[in-house]
């Protein structure tokens, strides 16, 4: 009788109920306000076993929105370059996942927030903490006005979404993504960081 190497694989009604405590934890409280310390007592484990399973709170959130890329690789990617062509490589790298087969649950969890608040709060959550925030931190812009400037880039973006996947409106759903990055990014680059009143 042989034994098998390696770490042990953890129990998945485990894992699940700690995703289900994170998930009604951030829809609830929030991103900032969720503590793994909370979630797990909510779970019924030790904090440790959440950092066993998901290792930061990052993960955890991404793991509990199901989401298919992780923002923390992406954004620095958008950042990188000239400041004044964030909002095409936001454009193009929003497309770039949207457009893609890992795209679908973007898709899902998008349709989804339409009729369900708890997952509106979610997205709303994801889109704040995980992708808006660290892009508006890296720009040199008034911190006063990074809520409104992030709530206009996303009802942009989000809106561009739900016309090229959801509602399907032509020709944005079969536009070349080019085509799309010319004519919407710098609207995104002004929100960013461009001037909001005249």
């Amino acid at each position: 009788m042989t034994r098998r190497t390696g770490r042990r694989p953890g129990n998945p009604d485990t894992r699940e109920a700690i995703l289900d405590a994170a998930r009604t934890a951030f829809a609830e409280r929030g991103y900032d306000a969720a503590s793994i310390r909370a979630i797990a007592s909510t779970a019924g484990v030790d904090p440790a076993l959440v950092h066993h399973y998901f290792g930061s709170k990052d993960q955890l959130f991404l793991s509990a929105m199901n989401f298919p890329v992780d923002p923390g690789q992406l954004v620095p990617k958008v950042l990188a370059g000239d400041q004044d062509a964030v909002g095409e490589r936001l454009v193009r790298t929003f497309l770039g996942i949207w457009d893609s087969p890992a795209g679908g649950a973007a898709q899902a969890l998008l349709r989804s927030a339409v009729s369900n608040e708890w997952t509106a709060r979610l997205l709303r959550e994801f889109i704040t903490t995980q992708v808006l925030r660290r892009v508006l931190e890296q720009l040199d812009v008034d911190p006063a006005q990074l809520p409104l400037r992030g709530s206009l880039v996303a009802s942009q973006m989000i809106g561009l979404a739900m016309m090229r996947h959801v509602v399907r409106l032509e020709p944005v759903a079969s536009a070349d993504p080019e085509t799309l990055v010319a004519a919407i990014g710098p609207t995104i680059q002004r929100y960013l960081t461009g001037p909001l009143s005249a």
